[in-house]
């Protein structure tokens, strides 16, 4: 992975520009971004348009607009600019992001095929007896249409290491619940590709899973 793009007088762990940079939650300090095939295929495409294509492409509008007059009052040139800073950002948090990908796939082989680790898709009751499927994901993967929750949020952390037929005790910030594992599963856990928009993440909104 390119260190290009990696300031040294940057901490690893910004925390202000890991937010500017994506709508993802931060990993705990020191841990590995556990990431499926397809959630690290993504990361890994996106990184590769920005720094081929977008930032190619934004350096030669940018020099462009820089050679017509004014730059003070050449929207060209200050969007491209602002632009330009904004895929740096981004390209430095994959960087980071990529570098400590631990790559787990969620349909290969295991022993403990009924127990919950990373990668596992759950079938769950709540109190109310409503029953509902989740898949444990990396932060980088999180979908709520989908029910792909982070490794690192409550209900995940509730979940992981128990079994099919345990009761687990999920404790959120609206209180207490139990959760009766129904069933275990390890699949493919399908991921949306990445799709050149031409704008960065920065203005998804911050998921809460």
């Amino acid at each position: 992975m390119s260190k290009a793009f990696t300031r040294e007088t940057e901490s690893d762990n910004d925390p202000g520009e890991e937010k500017a940079a994506s709508s993802s939650p931060p990993l705990p300090t020191g841990s590995k971004n556990y990431i499926t095939p397809g959630g690290h295929k993504r990361l890994m495409d996106e990184f590769l348009w920005l720094m081929n294509k977008e930032r190619p492409n934004v350096t030669a509008t940018v020099s462009w607009a820089a050679a017509n007059g004014d730059r003070s009052e050449n929207a060209d040139y200050i969007y491209g600019k602002k632009r330009l800073r904004e895929i740096d950002r981004r390209i430095r948090f994959l960087t980071k992001r990529l570098d400590i990908a631990e790559v787990v796939d969620p349909a290969a082989p295991r022993e403990n095929d009924n127990q919950i680790f990373f990668g596992a898709t759950v079938i769950f009751a709540n109190q109310k007896g409503e029953e509902k499927t989740v898949s444990i994901v990396g932060v980088d993967e999180i979908d709520t249409s989908r029910g792909y929750i982070s490794w690192v949020s409550p209900l995940a952390r509730a979940l992981i290491k128990a079994r099919e037929g345990d009761v687990v005790t999920l404790h959120a910030p609206g209180g207490t619940e139990e959760l009766d594992i129904l069933e275990v599963e390890y699949r493919t856990i399908p991921m949306e590709p990445f799709g050149e928009t031409g704008g960065a993440e920065v203005d998804r909104a911050h998921p809460s899973s």
